[in-house]
């Protein structure tokens, strides 16, 4: 959905942006679910039909495929989070890390918000689950609103 919508957003002008996503997990089974593209009705029942028949496919077994256009926009790479050091040569402007950290015990998730603050371009953002929190103690983020914090601009 977030490479459809930033499809969308940007239009004719997408191919001018480095906009494509890099998506990390450390399950192998998972990397290759998400690479395969492909999702049961039920799975997309709530994708706008604009978008549905704009970025998928109908398959022969009545399941429905992204489109390679957009597939192609999708890095996959295993990747555990509890790595000591992260290896990505440039910071993102957005992160989203959802329902993983209620896995980890506080000092394990701030040592992660730490990570990520390190690969988060200046006035980037981070998106964690609902049910997450990095606390409002912590002072690398400005919260924004539930889920949502934002990385001060000259941080």
């Amino acid at each position: 959905m977030l490479l459809m919508l930033l499809a969308e957003f940007f239009g004719a002008n997408y191919g001018q942006w480095s906009a494509g996503i890099l998506a990390t997990d450390i399950s192998d089974r998972a990397l290759s679910i998400a690479r395969a593209g492909v999702y049961a009705e039920e799975r997309i029942a709530d994708v706008p039909e604009a978008l549905r028949k704009k970025y998928f496919r109908r398959l022969p077994d009545g399941n429905w495929g992204v489109i390679d256009r957009l597939k192609n926009e999708a890095t996959f790479r295993r990747f555990n989070l509890m790595n000591v050091q992260f290896p990505f040569k440039k910071p993102f402007h957005i992160i989203f890390c959802r329902n993983v950290m209620i896995y980890f015990d506080q000092p394990t998730r701030e040592a992660l918000v730490g990570k990520f603050h390190q690969f988060t371009e200046p006035g980037g953002y981070l998106c964690i689950g609902h049910s997450e929190t990095i606390g409002r103690s912590q002072s690398l983020y400005n919260y924004l609103m539930p889920a949502t914090y934002q990385k001060e601009a000259g941080r």
